[in-house]
Parts: C-alpha cells; structure tokens; sequence
C-alpha cells in the first residue's frame, strides 16, 4: 500500500478527486442501470433512505448528531428543493443522452453559481465574471449543438440541471455561515427522501425495490455521498484552480464508460465544448483567488 503522509497536498487532493471521479461514474451507471425500472422520483427516494442511514451512522459514529437544528428550517428547505429538482433532471436525462454530453452540461455549475451569486450573495458584476459567463455558454452551445427545428428534452433537462445545482451551492454558502456539514447533510437526505416519497406516490404506484435493483440503489446511494465527501477532501488540501482542472478528468473517464457499456460515439463537439467551459471556470477562480487576495 502506497503511504500519502509525505505525499504534497496537490498529490493528495489528486487522490481524493481520482475517487471522486470513480464515484460520479459509478452513479451514473447505477442510475442509467435504474432508468428502466423506477421513475426519477423513485430513485431520489431509494437513494435518499441509502443517504439517511449513512448520514445519521457516520454522525452518531463522530458525535455529531447533537449539531442538527431546525434554526434555518426554510433555508435548508430552498436547498434542497433546488438539489431535488436538479437531480431528477439529471437522472432524467441520464437515460436518454450519451453521459460525455451530461457531464460536460454539469460543468457549466460554477457558472450559474458565477452568474446568479450578484443576485442571491449580493455579490458585485464584474468584467471578468460576464466574461466567463459568456464564454461558458458558447461552451454550453457547442456542447449542444442544438437545432432550433427541434429542441430535445433532454438536452433542456440537462442544462437546466446545471441551474438546479448552482441553486444548491449558492444556498449551502449561505448555511455553512452557521450550519455544521453533519446539519447540512441531514436536512438533505431527509427532506430529499420526504420529497421524493410525495412525487413518487402522485400516481399511487410506486415501484418496489427487488433483488435486482437494491443493489443499484445502494451504489447510487453510496456513491453520490462518497464522492462530494472526496470533492470536499481535495478542496481542504489544494486550491480551487487546482482541483477545478481535476474534474476535467472525469469527462475522458466517462466517456470510455459510455463507449464501452453503451457503445455511445466519442463526439469530440463534446470535448471542445466541455473545454472551453473548463477553461471559463479557471479564469472565473483565478479571478475570485485575486480579489481575495486584495481584500486581505
């Protein structure tokens, strides 16, 4: 076994974001396997009693429990309606579009989060900040390739999950202020299996779990958890311009996935757009390093 104490820390975070991005993958074929058998719906709430058990075993395990608090009740609720919809616009489109194309879709995440903080954070315009903006959706276009003739739905639930998750992140900026990771996380899986129950017995028929589909519910589970707690390890150890490059990685991986277990085409419109994201997010952090560094 290879030790990591006397390891750098951009080598360490590299490690972390190597088992973030097995993690996102693994979820990915967990929720495309699941695609034919429950509704989004249902997934987000197989997934989410997967979560609650983790959540409350880790927390109990830490001691942690006792930080859970109802204090910003409806602020965790924004969250997680936000989360809720994001991730059942990315299941949904999961199952229809090649998962290079998804993936490349949830990089454009740092820009919304870019776009939309002036409004929610109070955050000011700046040229660099428009100018990402701008760029990342010339990405998100040859990303794409839409044809105004006819505009797929998947591709919409795609891009608009993207939204949904910068909704997220800009709501868990305002929590982290005063809320523990443990209270954060317990609000998520609980209020997200609590939504998924309501959507999903809408039609009063929801799908049972059989001896087939536990276990791709249990690796969605898994792994969804697993691979934020990877992202948050690396970003603990190495700078935002560092790991942001990282998560590139996990579009070659993907796509290798899809072209061996779908036999999805490599579309290399993909790649270029998804760089040219990549590169928009860089130049965002750069700039959000530098200012930082000018108000100490």
């Amino acid at each position: 076994m290879i030790a990591l104490v006397n390891t750098s820390a951009p080598v360490r975070a590299a490690f972390w974001m190597a088992g973030a991005m097995i993690s996102f993958t693994a979820m990915a074929v967990g929720g495309r396997s699941l695609s034919g058998h429950l509704d989004t719906f249902e997934i987000m709430m197989y997934r989410s009693f997967v979560g609650i058990v983790l959540v409350i075993g880790f927390a109990y395990r830490a001691g942690t429990l006792g930080q859970v608090r109802t204090n910003r009740f409806r602020l965790h609720t924004i969250r997680n309606i936000f989360h809720f919809v994001g991730q059942n616009l990315w299941f949904y489109a999961l199952a229809l579009i090649p998962l290079s194309q998804l993936f490349a879709f949830e990089f454009t995440t740092p820009l919304w989060v870019a776009a939309l903080a002036p409004f929610v954070l109070g955050e000011k315009w700046t040229i660099t900040r428009l100018l990402t903006v701008v760029t990342g959706f010339v990405g998100i276009l040859i990303v794409a390739r839409p044809d105004t003739s006819h505009m797929s739905l998947a591709l919409l639930a795609a891009a608009l999950c993207a939204i949904g998750f910068a909704g997220t992140v800009l709501t868990t900026k305002l929590l982290s202020a005063t809320e523990s990771v443990t209270c954060i996380l317990f609000w998520l899986v609980l209020l997200q299996a609590l939504f998924g129950v309501v959507c999903a017995a809408i039609d009063k028929n929801i799908t049972p779990l059989t001896i087939n589909t536990f276990p791709w519910v249990l690796l969605v589970g898994v792994c969804g958890l697993l691979a934020h707690f990877c992202v948050t390890n690396a970003l603990a150890l190495a700078p935002a311009t560092v790991v942001s490059p990282l998560e590139f990685l996990r579009l070659p991986l993907v796509s290798a996935v899809g072209y061996a277990f779908y036999g999805e085409p490599l579309l290399l419109s993909v790649f270029i757009g998804a760089a040219i994201i990549l590169a928009a997010n860089v130049l965002n952090i750069r700039a959000e390093a530098k200012s930082q560094q000018v108000l100490r």
